[in-house]
């Protein structure tokens, strides 16, 4: 009886999230692309940005369309170690400024004690990557339904060398 009922938690989970990740209208993608550029030091055209769910939060990839890129690596890396250090500290004024504040899953993420979720950052080859972690099941949620967002927002990109190491969430 209780696998039933978890069996039918989790599809009615799904089921009432999938229209949500309907692709926006481009005019608000445009509008988060231009603010976007206003805000962080390289260029978002030169770069590839992915947010993976996984079991305790997700992953956010950014990185360089071009691997010899070394200026906009550089850029990259010194722009996500910078908004993990903000992240860290409850800061997401950063997502505030190029989503809105009304963003999906921000108002919880805002209310989580500073050791609640953590930001591991790591330097990738063309890039880098925050990894977003939880124990507490309502900030995994808010981490979902904002990485929810961030892909809607940002164009769902996928990133191939990426994607094949997070196949499963199970992070």
């Amino acid at each position: 009886m209780k696998n039933y009922l978890l069996i039918l938690t989790g599809l009615l989970f799904f089921s009432t999230t999938a229209p949500a990740l309907e692709k926006t209208d481009p005019a608000q993608g445009d509008k988060v692309h231009q603010r976007m550029q206003q805000l962080v030091p390289f260029s978002v055209d030169q770069t590839l940005e992915t947010f993976t769910k996984t079991v305790h939060g997700g992953i956010q990839h950014l990185v360089a369309k071009s691997a010899d890129d070394t200026k906009q690596i550089k850029l990259i890396q010194t722009h996500m170690l910078r908004i993990t250090k903000q992240l860290r500290k409850g800061d997401f004024s950063m997502t505030e400024r190029v989503h809105g504040a009304d963003m999906p899953g921000l108002a919880q993420l805002k209310k989580a004690e500073t050791d609640d979720i953590r930001f591991e950052y790591k330097a990738l080859p063309n890039g880098a990557q925050i990894h977003y972690s939880t124990e507490y099941p309502e900030l995994v949620q808010a981490l979902h339904e904002w990485f929810d967002a961030q892909k809607i927002e940002h164009g769902n990109v996928e990133i191939p060398e990426h994607s094949q190491h997070h196949s499963t969430p199970a992070d």
